[in-house]
């Protein structure tokens, strides 16, 4: 039979390990896909109160949330604006600067609350809104301002959760935000960049297994997502515990500013929101999903000084040279460090000091798929990512057929980030399976 007036058949890739494809397909499976009662149109829709503050329907009220209960010294307070819908929804949480070098975070969720987005006929105009909306710019606030991805006590509060009300002062401000913050939400958008010495190309983490948390990570529209459970003591951790939807995004590395990474955060926001129709609008897909389970990482051979050919999101070619290694005392002498089959770089090393045996780059193969993304690609032989470019984030497209791409493999070390720095040691511990 011809193919003409037939709708062209995509061949899904399906290379996630077999037990991990099973187990997402089971909880998928059993996941029930049909509304919440309590967000029927036809029910009662009332004020709600954010620590003691009342926000009416249509209102958008930013209220000050201390991180510590005390009566001496510094309480921490940090903004919180709270969009309240005039029609029963989902209660939304967007959180940025959780590590407070982190900057791509603060950056996207101020964007959101510029007069462009929450003015009259804006797209988070509350009068025209569904459900609650509650943006938090700079979670960790002393960190933000001591440029430094800890609290003062030098911990992580990204792997202190839930925290304790008598514990450190970073479990202390765990207990807090697990408390007013992540508890009564139905949904978790937290904003990350790379740690120090490295920078990610944008991406979304989330556990494939936990079926809100899948469909959270397809809905924010871009074109990687790892399949990652969360590290232990992090806020995506305690929230699926919860059986809250929660995804990390991920772009852009600490203390600087990507903007083509804020610019796909703010899209990917409002890409959830259309999606869960919260605000209007179509939410906009992308033309193929890499749903990755694994990858490999590339490593210093030699110590030295590293030159990177490469940047994140970088498509390669099996052989290319993505980085040499040369050392000041040794004049003249270089090593090549080779891409080792087809694939994409999801994050590379932005610190020039390297000794031996360290990563330089994160690298996804991708080699039944290269003519794919080679079709997706910028004027320096990198992904375009949805969101990063072309026309205003808020234009609404018509949605297009899109093709499913299954990257295999495991996390080395345990996680995505393991093998990167001392910060991620934690993330090796065993996790819940």
């Amino acid at each position: 039979m011809g193919m003409a007036g037939k709708k062209r058949r995509v061949r899904v890739a399906h290379e996630l390990p077999k037990p991990r494809r099973l187990a997402i397909k089971k909880a998928l499976e059993e996941h029930e896909s049909g509304g919440r009662p309590d967000w029927d149109r036809g029910m009662e829709w009332k004020e709600i109160r954010f620590f003691r503050k009342r926000v009416k329907p249509g209102e958008m009220r930013t209220v000050m949330m201390p991180l510590l209960d005390v009566d001496l010294g510094d309480r921490w307070p940090i903004p919180v604006t709270v969009f309240h819908g005039v029609r029963p929804g989902p209660v939304v949480t967007i959180i940025g600067g959780t590590h407070g070098d982190e900057l791509t975070g603060p950056s996207a969720c101020t964007n959101l609350l510029s007069q462009t987005f929450t003015g009259p006929d804006g797209a988070l105009d509350p009068s025209t809104m569904a459900g609650t909306v509650r943006v938090v710019p700079v979670l960790n606030l002393p960190g933000y301002r001591m440029k430094s991805r800890y609290f003062p006590d030098g911990r992580d509060l990204n792997r202190n959760f839930p925290g304790k009300p008598k514990g450190t002062t970073t479990s202390r401000v765990a207990d807090t935000v697990a408390r007013n913050l992540i508890e009564g939400s139905d949904v978790i958008i937290d904003l990350h960049s790379a740690a120090q010495g490295r920078s990610n190309m944008p991406q979304v983490r989330g556990d494939l297994s936990h079926p809100a948390s899948n469909l959270l990570a397809k809905a924010f529209g871009i074109e990687l997502i790892l399949d990652s459970r969360a590290p232990k003591g992090s806020m995506r951790k305690i929230a699926n515990k919860m059986d809250i939807a929660s995804i990390t995004y991920e772009g852009g590395g600490a203390n600087w500013l990507d903007q083509s990474a804020v610019k796909v955060a703010v899209h990917g926001c409002l890409n959830v929101l259309k999606a869960l129709k919260v605000i209007s609008g179509i939410p906009v897909r992308p033309r193929f999903r890499l749903n990755a389970g694994g990858s490999t990482w590339l490593r210093a051979g030699e110590g030295g000084l590293l030159d990177m050919f490469v940047v994140p999101g970088s498509v390669v070619s099996r052989g290319d040279v993505v980085a040499t290694i040369s050392d000041p005392g040794t004049p003249g002498l270089s090593v090549d460090i080779v891409a080792p089959e087809d694939g994409l770089m999801i994050c590379t090393a932005t610190n020039p000091f390297v000794n031996a045996g360290m990563p330089v780059g994160h690298f996804l193969p991708i080699s039944k798929h290269m003519e794919l993304l080679r079709t997706q690609l910028d004027d320096r032989g990198r992904l375009i990512v949805n969101g990063s470019q072309g026309e205003p984030i808020w234009r609404e497209e018509d949605d297009e057929e899109m093709v499913e791409i299954d990257v295999e493999g495991e996390w080395s070390g345990g996680s995505v980030d393991a093998e990167w720095r001392e910060v991620n040691a934690e993330e090796t511990e065993q996790e819940d399976s």
